[in-house]
């Protein structure tokens, strides 16, 4: 994995579909966020205003990536924030449970300055797929679009 390989996109038929990489399964996470929102808009113009604190539980490491990246989605509908920065601080499995706890930086959605490319609707488990590689981890995501 390359160090400027973050992530990528893949052919698929409807919706958006992205392999996210990281040397941690912390930074593929972050990464997987960084992709899924470049698909609604070019994160780079994305000022960091806004810090949001995250923190979700799962019953397992699939269920984890589908709830962080849902909460996100969540916070981008209700709260009308746009974000290009992610930190996930850890994720850990306990007692047969899994947690994150990150944080997403970023702006009030404006319109004169955001420009829109397409409407991510849900976060799917459809070819989802979490992979531990020898240089660290890889995660496939398909999203609704």
């Amino acid at each position: 994995m390359p160090d400027a390989t973050r992530f990528e996109y893949l052919e698929h038929t409807a919706d958006a579909k992205f392999r996210a990489y990281g040397r941690t399964i912390e930074e593929a996470f972050e990464n997987a966020a960084l992709a899924m929102f470049n698909v609604m808009i070019a994160t780079d113009h994305v000022r960091e205003v806004i810090s949001k604190k995250i923190e979700v539980t799962s019953a397992d490491m699939e269920g984890l990536l589908v709830d962080w990246l849902s909460e996100l989605l969540y916070l981008f509908d209700v709260e009308q924030v746009v974000f290009g920065k992610f930190v996930v601080e850890m994720v850990k499995e306990h007692s047969g449970e899994y947690s994150l706890s990150g944080s997403a930086s970023g702006e009030p959605i404006d319109l004169e300055r955001h420009e829109f490319n397409t409407e991510v609707k849900a976060v799917t488990y459809n070819e989802l797929n979490i992979k531990e590689i020898p240089i660290g981890w890889v995660v496939q995501v398909v999203v609704d679009t």
